[in-house]
Formats: structure tokens, sequence, C-alpha cells
């Protein structure tokens, strides 16, 4: 049986059962900004579980997209030496939300392994909490396992937990015997020993307690079940392949990877570790990058560098030195296509930036040669023979060296690495990681909205008017309910539930609304609108006069002119998507933006800033659907529905079943809960104000549109007409006469550098007399009149030069601050360091620097400190202390 065919039964087999068939959720956790990646099938139904929303179905079926690569969940290092490890997999699970248990799911996960998927009793053994019983009779006296098959584990096995606190409950898992050609070959080997004869290829998880902070267990009133099973480890079972690189789908990548290395799988440990190594990380990187993900220094981005650099390196290993991981695009997506269709949809797009990365990683492997190479030579001069950890580090994190390469690189050259010191850095890295990806999720929700969206829904009524009367459901001051509350001394501000409201809650990049409520006799100002749960609305309020009860009727009013600006803003937005596809490329895909009364802000995944041609396409293709009045229709329909008619849904969005679809004219139909023109024509016009890059591969347009497009042409008006009155020329002269100011300008700053070069070489040339001989060495310590660093160092260059042989510490005030620098010879490295030298003087001047054994530099406030700086390098070197 293929994978595609294991998927499928999988999921047809529990709808057949009434499970609600769901697709798999992004790689982006939606719903837990705790998480790096989903790992797991239960994290899009975490909220389900937790009892925080409803779910609209019983029962669930999906086979999840997960990601063991970063966070908790790190199977990286694992990757390529073992047989079933992973940074992408696919997660087969049925779930239960309060319905059917353990009977139940048992005896649906027995089923579908010995009677759909026809693998043999004999094979299957299986766990359970040493404490549940229940479990344990089900297997025995409803299954027919013997006793013999059925073993008891204790809570780090077989108890399953969300969290420290929380649902939780015992688990069940099922296992296959590969036979003892595969195991340890012990007499004593079964399920559990830590070899890789018995293998788990399904878990079942019985969540019925509720654990509170003192670990006292509670039983749930609706107890659930979540399964999980690896698709490929049950395709090697039944592919009958002791190797999850083994089974179809990788087999055909394999073939494609040796293809591009001209090696044959199968004949070299080592070569086919660096294979299986890739044939993994192509499948991450390219849904990675599918879902936006683009590589970088941080968070998502920066385990995305980590997982194709890895496999740029076994590349290398394998004598590879030129780009070829980007070729793997095309292969992958024939495998998993039809499947993931956005990996088609995006295949020239994934290329780009796989192409790219690798580009960059090669060049940046030959620059961390060359400085491993430099420390190498220091360390022979000065007779050290330890690498210090933090030039490992850098290696390792900036450079991509694997540590392993590093070492065999060193004891070529006699030299041992401060492992404890890499381990301090690597400790540090990992805290700034968990830092920058903890709440890089969507944002967690504070209790009191949870607790409010189990009870209140607001009917939004804004898509059609603006003013609205409703019923106060709902009071919120310093995030505690209240029933009633009276203006004071001063405004107070509250948080608001309406039964009702025309008040838009900020959502889908579109800003919240403002405007009053207000009553005979209270007031309040809407400062925003937020809606952390869908159908909760809460109006964020100044309440400037009377008093705010639980059950009083209102008169809401949106800001009617600011709201429309928005939404001319948001159209727009829509717009510029379609016209960014089609001047720009199919692979743009929006990867964030910002609807706001004053300007649109739209991110898009490119490589290269916009070009001047593609610009002016833009914006006049804007402008001409603008003038042409194209309709725009929002229509309700179901998220199939939505999807089938080619309605764009964004990455990482969770829709409802029932969405909201905008059409604008023929040529834009996308999903969004927004508020919208009903013509193109309100826009009246479009102007792009700027293009910028925001980060890898990420581009930013800001643009404006009606009155404020209106207000910069007036400005920009205005500003010509000012330049030609300061310049006094006519508009046609404008351009030629601030071309010929700027060309005198350079012309003046060259002739400045060159003064100030000649003037520097000379000063260099008359104070090399000042140099003293200190141990046999001639020293020049000197402050020297520079007003930046560059001419500090091109002060020390020319003294050194003419110097010969020597050290040279030359000290300047620039702009209030002291700066110094030190420079040792070549001939005198062995003996001196201006590294170490500089580390002794900086602290004198409240500051720090750093630097090379052969030029160093630093600086600090305390200028008065300079001469004292000075006197002391030269006491230094008279006591030679410095190396």
């Amino acid at each position: 049986m293929k994978v595609h065919e294991l998927r499928e039964q999988f999921l047809k087999y529990f709808e057949r059962k009434e499970h609600h068939r769901v697709p798999s959720s992004g790689l982006i956790p939606q719903n837990d900004p705790s998480l790096l990646f989903t790992n797991a099938g239960m994290v899009q139904f975490k909220d389900y579980f937790l009892g925080t929303q409803t779910p609209p179905f019983a029962r669930a079926v999906s086979a999840q997209k997960c990601i063991r690569a970063g966070g908790k969940h790190n199977d990286l290092e694992n990757v390529g030496f073992t047989a079933r490890h992973h940074t992408f997999f696919e997660m087969l699970g049925n779930f239960s939300f309060g319905d059917y248990f353990k009977q139940e799911a048992i005896e649906y996960a027995w089923t579908f392994i010995t009677r759909e998927l026809s693998i043999h009793s004999q094979k299957l053994f299986v766990s359970v909490f040493k404490e549940d019983d229940e479990a344990y009779a089900i297997w025995h006296k409803k299954i027919k396992l013997p006793t013999t098959k059925i073993f008891k584990f204790g809570e780090k096995d077989n108890f399953w937990q969300m969290a420290d606190t929380g649902p939780c409950g015992p688990c069940s898992e099922l296992y296959y015997d590969l036979g003892q050609d595969v195991g340890c070959g012990k007499k004593t080997c079964t399920v559990g020993c830590s070899c890789d004869r018995f293998i788990e290829i399904w878990n079942l998880v019985f969540m019925q307690f509720n654990r509170d902070r003192e670990g006292i267990l509670t039983p749930l009133p609706k107890p659930c079940v979540d399964t999980g099973a690896g698709l490929e480890r049950l395709a090697s079972v039944l592919q009958g392949k002791k190797s999850n690189y083994d089974i179809d789908l990788f087999q055909f990548l394999i073939h494609a990877i040796e293809k591009q290395t001209h090696k044959t799988y199968g004949e070299n440990i080592h070569s086919d570790t660096s294979i299986r190594v890739i044939a993994d990380h192509i499948r991450a990187s390219t849904f990675l990058i599918s879902e936006g993900v683009l590589p970088s220094n941080e968070g998502r981005g920066y385990v995305l560098r980590r997982i194709l650099r890895r496999a740029i390196r076994h590349g290398k290993k394998m004598g590879l030195t030129s780009p070829f991981i980007y070729k793997l695009t095309h292969p992958m997506a024939e495998a998993m296509g039809d499947a993931y269709p956005q990996l088609i949809e995006q295949k020239a797009f994934i290329e780009k930036v796989i192409h790219a990365e690798e580009e960059r990683f090669l060049q940046t492997l030959e620059r961390g040669i060359t400085l491993l190479e430099k420390e190498i030579t220091v360390l022979k001069a000065q007779k050290k023979n330890i690498l210090d950890g933090k030039t490992v580090y850098k290696l390792y994190d900036t450079f991509g060296f694997p540590l392993d390469l590093i070492q065999i690189i060193a004891e070529e050259h006699h030299l041992k690495i401060d492992e404890k010191q890499f381990e301090i850095e690597m400790e540090e890295q990992r805290k700034r990681a968990r830092a920058g990806w903890i709440g890089s999720g969507e944002q967690k929700q504070k209790p009191i909205y949870q607790k409010l969206y189990e009870k209140i829904k607001t009917k939004f009524l804004g898509y059609e008017i603006t003013e609205a009367s409703s019923k106060v459901k709902a009071i919120l001051f310093n995030e505690n309910l209240v029933e009633k509350i009276s203006f004071q001394d001063q405004p107070l501000s509250l948080e608001v539930i309406f039964a009702e409201t025309p008040f838009y809650g900020e959502g889908g990049g579109q800003m919240g609304d403002t405007g009053f409520i207000r009553n005979e006799e209270t007031e309040l100002e809407v400062k925003d609108t937020k809606k952390p749960f869908p159908h909760l609305i809460l109006h964020q309020v100044l309440l400037k006069k009377g008093t705010l009860k639980v059950g009083q009727a209102f008169t809401l009013s949106v800001d009617r002119k600011r709201r429309k600006d928005i939404m001319l803003n948001h159209t727009a937005t829509h717009m510029l998507h379609h016209a960014l596809q089609t001047f720009i490329g199919e692979h743009v895909r929006q990867a964030g933006s910002l609807v706001a009364p004053d300007r649109l802000r739209f991110d898009f995944t490119h490589f290269s800033s916009v070009t001047e041609r593609q610009w002016e396409q833009l914006e006049s293709w804007m402008n001409e659907r603008i003038a042409a009045q194209d309709p725009v229709t929002a229509t309700i329909m179901s998220h199939q529905e939505a999807l089938d008619i080619g309605a764009i849904a964004l990455f990482g969005e969770k829709y409802e079943n029932q969405v909201r679809v905008l059409q604008i004219g023929n040529y834009s139909t996308e999903l969004c809960g927004g508020t919208h023109l009903h013509n193109t024509g309100e826009i009246r016009l479009f102007k792009i104000i700027s293009e910028t890059a925001v980060a890898a591969g990420i581009r930013r347009i800001e643009a404006v549109t009606g009155d404020a497009a209106l207000q910069y042409f007036s400005k920009r008006d205005h500003l010509t007409k000012d330049l030609q009155n300061l310049l006094k020329v006519g508009s046609n002269e404008l351009l030629q006469k601030v071309t010929q100011l700027l060309e005198k300008l350079k012309e003046y700053e060259r002739k400045q550098s060159q003064w100030i070069d000649q003037s520097i070489s000379q000063t260099a040339k008359e104070i090399i007399k000042n140099a003293r001989n200190i141990a046999g060495v001639q020293v020049l310590t000197e402050r020297v009149l520079v007003s930046d660093m560059k001419s500090l160092r091109i002060f020390s260059d020319q003294a050194k030069e003419r110097l010969g042989s020597g050290i040279i510490i030359l000290g300047a005030e620039m702009e209030g601050t002291a700066a110094v620098t030190v420079a040792v010879t070549k001939d005198l490295i062995p003996r001196y360091s201006a590294h170490d030298l500089i580390q002794k003087l900086t602290p004198l001047l409240g500051g720090k620097g750093g630097g090379r054994a052969d030029f160093a530099q630093g600086g600090g406030p305390q200028v008065d400190k300079l001469t004292e700086v000075l006197q002391k390098a030269r006491a230094l070197l008279e006591e030679n202390k410095t190396s």
C-alpha cells in the first residue's frame, strides 16, 4: 500500500465511523503561542480539549503535517542517523470530544490495523498505564489479547499531559514486532526495550482527568480521546521495510537525490546518512517555505535556516560545491503535491528561496574557513593550543560549521577546543531562541475573555450599518466583571460587550472601529474595538459621564468617516494583492497587512525590490480599475464552496464552516471578514508611497487612497514649489539644479577626504619620532586629533607602515567619547596581542573593546582618562603583561 493510499484509507475509515474529516492545520500554530511549530495532530483541537471553545462536531479525523525541529520537541540532530527520526512527518489521528471513550477507541484502532490493513495480530503488542485496569480489561476481554501481549508501564511512558496542570490521562500504545534480526538479540528483548525491534505505531490517549496545581487528579465531566499514528512509520510496516526511508515516498526522493549527487543509496554508510538527511530536510524546507516561513536568524526562520544548511553541509560531504537542493523542489512537489497542492502552486518561489539560501551559505562557509585559518595562525604564533569557545560558537552559529567539523580541523593542527565555553555560548543561544519564539504564534487571550466567550456571543451588524441600538451584556473594569460603574473625577477605562454592535473588532489586518456609545444619561467614547474570539467583540471605552449598567440600552455610533477611509484601504489591499501576483509573479503571497484609516501596508513574499517599471504598472492598473468602478460583492458560503470557486484563503488563518467571500470585479476572490466598499470607484485614487524590505524574502508596500492620496500629492506639490523658490528655478530646471549641487558636494567631499589623508600621513610621519624603545620593541603611544573611527584606523595603519616593527597605541576624542586603537606588527604577534591589550585598557574609559591579535579597537565615555590609558599601555608593555 502506497503512502497516499494509506492516508486516504485511514481518513475514509473514520469517516465511515461518523468522524468529521478536518484538513491539516498549518505548521504555524494559530491557537498556541507557546509552540514553535505544530508537532502533533491534537494541536489544532487544543481549545476543544481545554473546553475554551465548543467543537462543531463530536468526532474528528485528520492527517496532520508536523515539524519537530525546535523547542521542546527537537529531532533535528538525530535525523539521518536513525531509521525513524524526521523533522517533517504526518500524524494520522482520530479524536473524540466528549463522545466515545476507551472501548470504542481501542476497537476502532484494532479493527483498522488488523482488518483494514490486514496486519497479523501475532505481530502486535500493546501497553497500558499500570493503573488503568479499564484499558487492560478491554484489550484482554473485548479484543481477546493474551496477557503476554499486554504490558503495564508507568507514568513516564503511558501517562500523557498537556502541561503541568490541566487535562491529562493514561494512554495505550500499539507496537509492531519487526523480528529478532532487527533487535538487540538479547533473550530479554521485549516491548519497552531501547532497541528497534518493537516499534510504536499508534498511541491512544484517554484524557479523563484534570490535574490541579497540587497534582490532584479530578475526573473530567466529558472525557476525550486523542490518538496519533505516524503515517511514515505505519507505511514502513505495511510495505515490509525496516526503515521509514525505504518506503515509496522517501525512495522517490532518494532516487532524485542520487541523480544530483551521483551516489547510489545503499553502497556507503556515510553517503547513505547524508542522502537520508537531504531527503528528510527537503520535505521540511518546502513545506515551511510554502507556509510563509523564510530563512532568517531568529524564531522559525532560524530553524528553517538550520535545516537547509544541515542539508547543504551533507551535500558538501558528498563532494557537491554548488547549489543543488533547490532542484529537489520539483520531485518533492510531484511526490506530495496531490495531497498538498501548495507545493505545486508555490514551486517556483520555493526553488528561489532555497537556491538563494544555498548560494548565501556556500559563500558563508568559505568566509568561515578563512576565519578559522586566521585564528589557527594566531594561536600557533602565540604558542597556544586551545581554540576558544566563543570562536567555535561563532563558527557554529554564524557560519554553520558543525562542531565535529571544527574538531576535525582543530585536531589536524594539534589544537583542542574549549568545549565548556562553547556549551555556555550554546545555552545563551537557547535562551535567546526561546525568547525569540515564545509568543510568536497567535497571541494567547486573557482567561477572562475565554470565560466570556463561553457565555456571550455578539452579533456584528457593521457590514451594512454604522449605528445601532443594543444592550450591555458585560462590563470589564481592570479585567474584573462588574454589574455597574459610574463616572467619578476622571474618565474610566473599561471594556464593554453588547448583544449586537456595528463596531468592527480588529482582525485580518483591519484596525478596530472608534466612535461613541450614548444614551440620555451616559456617554462612552470608543477608543478601540477588539475581537479576541469569534463572535466576542470588546469595546475599549472611556466612561466620560453617567453610569454604566449591565442590561442598559444604548445607541452605538461608529465614526463613519474613519470607517469609510478604512474600507477604501481594505478593498484597495485586495486589489493590490491581485496586482502584485499579476505584475511581480504568481509566487507572491501575503505575509502580513495593516489596514488603517490613513494608509495601507502590505507585506508579501518576494526576493528583490520592486522595479520602477513594476511600480508604474501597479499604480496604473490600480487606478484603471478604480476608474472602471468594478463591483465589490460579499457572499456567505461554506468554506469548501469558497475553495471550490478559487477563493484565496490565507495560510495559517482559522476559518469557520461558514465564511464570507469577497469578490472584486472578475479578478479577485478572497475569504475576508472585513468591511469593504460597494464598488472600486469609491477609492478615487491610489498611490504607493514606499517599497522596502522588512525581512529576508519579505517586501513591504505602503500606499494611500482617497483623501490621503490627494493630501500626499498636495504636500509633494508644495514641497516642489518650496524647492523652486529656494533654488530660484522653474519646475523644468529643478532636477538639473539639484543634480549640479550634488555633483559639487561630491567633489567637495572628495577633496576633503584627500586633504584628511594627506594631513594624517604627514602627522604620522612626524609622531613616529616619539616612539620609545620598551623591552627591545618600538612603542608609539600618542593622542591624536581626528573626527571619526575610520580616520583613527587610517592613522594607525600609516604609523604602523612607517614604524616597520613595533606597537602603536593611539587615542582620540570623538563627539564626547574616547576611542583607542592598538596595532601590532606581524613579527611581534607571537609575543604581543592587540586584542589582549585593548581589553586591559578600555575599562579605564568605562567601556570595552576587542579585535584580532594584530589590530584591536575600543572606547568609552570617560574622555578625561585618555592620557591615563596611554600611560597604562606603556606600563603594561614595560611589565610585559599583555600576552
